[in-house]
This record gives C-alpha cells, structure tokens and sequence, in this order.
C-alpha cells in the first residue's frame, strides 16, 4: 500500500493559579445539554483524547519521555536517554484543530487534523466521536544504511476515531479503533499496514487530580515482532486552566505510529519510561 490518502490538509506551567480560574477547572458538568471535560488534557497518556482545542487558541505541547528506569544510576535512571516532542496545535473553531509537531524520536515531523464528529449530550447522543489523521515524516532514516531510501519511504499515516463516554462525574472511558501504515518498517515479515485497538480512561481522584491509563492491542502484528504492545499509566495535575501530566510507559516514542509500532519496554522486567506533558495556551 505505497499510496495512501494523505488526510492532513504548542511552557511554562503555572502551579498555582487565580482562584477564579481554578474555580473553572472544577465546572465539568454539563453546559448547554453537552458534556463537558470528559478529559481535561489532549491526550489521555499515548492515545489522543477526544477533548480539543479551542476555536483561535493556540496551544505548545512540550512532551518529554525520559530512557528507560531499568538503567538505574549508569544512566541516571533514563536522564541521559530523554526524548522530546514540540507539538503546536491551533483550533480553527472549537470542533476542527490542526497540529504540526517535531520530535527527536527517529527526528520526526508530523501533521495532524483532529475533528469531532459528535458530542455526547444529555438526553441526545450517549458518546463523543472525534477523528484524528496525521502524516508523519522520518527523517532519521539514511542513504547509508539504505543505499535505495527514496522519499516516499520516509512517510508515515495515521488515521484513528476516537469514542469517548463520560459515564459519571469521575468516570471517563475511550476506544480507539486506530489504522496506520509506514511505508518502510524494520521487521521484514510485517506489513506495512497494520490495526490496533486503542483503550483508555481516566477517573478522578479529586478536584484536580486523576489517574489515567491507555492500552494498544495491535491486531496484525507480525509473530516474530520484537515489539510490545504499549502500556501507560499516568496522573494529571489540573492547575489554572492548564493540565501537568505525569505517566510510566513501555513506549518512549509519542507518535502514534511510533508507540503502537515501536513500543520495546517490559513492565515486568522494569524497563519502563517516565515521562510528562506540559501545555501552555496562547
């Protein structure tokens, strides 16, 4: 599958905040019969979320994933291993964003589009439906290792329906039917196409505090595949308006053609990754 549609057409964290403003964090109701904050941040911890950026906002999300804790103080318990993702999104209106990221992780540029489709509503719709397509670009990939490399096979696609409930005022769950394609793959028995199910949530612990977990199950993964499915567990700080995220994973790239793929860590040896999300609106 050589051609595929190609769909694609932002630090500082204040820790304490106006009141007023954290007065507006804990409003998570429901507003105008839609629910509201059914996830406070853009991405549950790996997989997308279904909460979106504001018409004419403009938000910088520094993601920062540290190597994996198995190597203890040789390497500072992943200090020296840090990967990092700028990912500068824009809301077009409140229901259309667009993004544009680079991440050191295999020096990789992206696109995306993020577009809900439908709201849960009181006595309406039970679930929010939101898309998310993105193209991604690896650059890290050389003409010394592969002698026939040719643009093309830098490429990457992402497209992914995100469906999200708000069951009670702690409880918010996701699943992420989620289809991706690399034009160039590592593992010579796996199809460059491949399926995964993603599966998330997130319950309160407080008014600004919560636990978060996401899962990806790959379907068509090839049997010899040295990579594991990703695994991530994580707690979000709501702080002013804005959400510090603090997770462990299995996978330390954040793309998610990347985290789904690539994922090589194992939560029963310890060989995880730490990681955080900062978010700044503009």
């Amino acid at each position: 599958m050589k051609k595929c549609l190609k769909i694609i057409i932002f630090f500082p964290l204040c820790l304490f905040s106006q009141e007023n403003l954290l007065d507006e964090i804990d409003t998570d109701s429901v507003t105008n019969n839609f629910t509201e904050a059914t996830f406070k941040a853009l991405k549950i911890v790996n997989f997308e979320s279904t909460k979106l950026v504001a018409k004419k906002d403009f938000t910088l999300v520094v993601a920062h994933r540290f190597g994996s804790i198995e190597g203890g103080f040789d390497t500072f318990f992943g200090l020296d291993d840090a990967v990092t993702r700028l990912n500068f999104i824009y809301g077009i209106t409140d229901g259309l964003n667009i993004g544009i990221s680079r991440s050191s992780y295999q020096k990789t540029y992206q696109g995306s589009i993020k577009y809900r489709l439908i709201r849960q509503k009181e006595n309406g719709s039970p679930f929010t439906l939101v898309g998310f397509n993105a193209i991604l670009i690896n650059t890290a990939l050389s003409e010394d290792n592969l002698p026939k490399l040719e643009f093309v096979n830098r490429l990457g696609y992402t497209f992914q329906f995100l469906l999200s409930r708000k069951v009670n005022s702690n409880l918010s769950l996701e699943l992420a039917p989620t289809f991706y394609h690399d034009n160039y793959v590592m593992v010579n028995d796996q199809d460059n196409s491949r399926v995964a199910i993603g599966f998330g949530g997130r319950y309160k612990l407080g008014k600004r505090w919560s636990i978060n977990m996401d899962y990806g199950l790959n379907l068509n993964r090839a049997k010899d595949s040295p990579f594991r499915n990703p695994l991530s567990i994580g707690v979000d700080l709501e702080t002013g308006g804005h959400v510090f995220q603090m997770h462990f994973t299995n996978a330390q790239p954040m793309n998610t053609n990347y985290f789904l793929g690539q994922a090589t860590g194992d939560w029963s040896t310890g060989d995880i990754y730490f990681g955080f999300n900062l978010s700044r609106t503009f």
